[in-house]
């Protein structure tokens, strides 16, 4: 039940957020939004270098001077995943009018669904991953840094939620849809933890190139579509500040709960 509560405290975060669709009337103002995403940046990057790319190192302490490969390979591994399902995966980012990835004819809310659900995907496999080290007894991984993981996400898709239920919103879409597209888009996540779970058994060995995998993953999403989204339009400083409040948290809570 604890596991299981774990895995599900991401997918909560998500389906807080969409809530929101049912307090606002209006889409979230572009500063707002921005703020969002910058947050979501900074929690996901301190939450790949402290609670998956150090204890992927940490890890490998017996491999000595090389104790850097299994993270460096995973690491490579996440970024190359996320770029194949980019290519792979019909979806579309907020602002844009042309989707990624092979042409299609779905409609265009359910093509931006896809592109919150393909980055929730590696916030699945780092919580499962995480938890799978802690059951397993690994001492650089504890239960309780796992559940610093699972709240740091579930916060992180708090913002997340906002940001895809309030333009459904603000396309025509009904407030019960919009929510359930919202907060089904973070679904995949317990999924992604759950399979990962299943698998612990076999994935014990090569769980510090997993934790990495996942770590890479992340690290491609914020590069490729939050920073971007962020950054577009009049040039402000609220992205960047609340990048780092979502760092400075993200990192409190992994050192303070691991």
């Amino acid at each position: 039940m604890e596991i299981f509560l774990g895995l599900m405290i991401p997918f909560i975060g998500t389906a807080l957020g969409s809530a929101c669709v049912f307090l606002m009337k209006k889409e979230l103002r572009p500063g707002i939004q921005k703020a969002f995403l910058g947050f979501a940046s900074g929690v996901m990057v301190a939450a790949s270098v402290w609670s998956l790319l150090i204890p992927a190192m940490d890890m490998s302490e017996g491999m000595g001077k090389l104790a850097f490969l299994p993270a460096a390979l995973g690491f490579s591994l996440g970024i190359a995943f996320l770029l194949m399902m980019d290519k792979a995966v019909p979806h579309l980012h907020l602002g844009c009018e042309e989707n990624e990835g092979p042409k299609c004819a779905l409609k265009k809310t359910t093509m931006l669904v896809l592109a919150v659900t393909l980055h929730n995907i590696p916030e699945g496999l780092s919580a499962g991953a995480v938890f799978a080290g802690a059951l397993a007894g690994n001492q650089t991984v504890t239960m309780a840094g796992a559940f610093a993981l699972s709240v740091g996400i579930a916060i992180q898709n708090f913002p997340e939620g906002a940001i895809i239920s309030m333009p459904l919103r603000g396309e025509g879409v009904g407030r019960g849809r919009a929510f359930l597209y919202g907060a089904f888009s973070g679904i995949v996540e317990p999924a992604a933890g759950c399979v990962t779970l299943l698998l612990a058994s076999y994935i014990t060995p090569v769980l510090p190139y997993l934790l990495a995998f996942a770590a890479g993953a992340m690290i491609y999403v914020v590069v490729e579509e939050l920073i971007p989204e962020a950054s577009e339009g009049d040039h402000s400083n609220i992205a960047t500040i609340a990048f780092a409040a979502g760092f400075v948290l993200m990192m409190i809570l992994d050192v303070a709960l691991g």
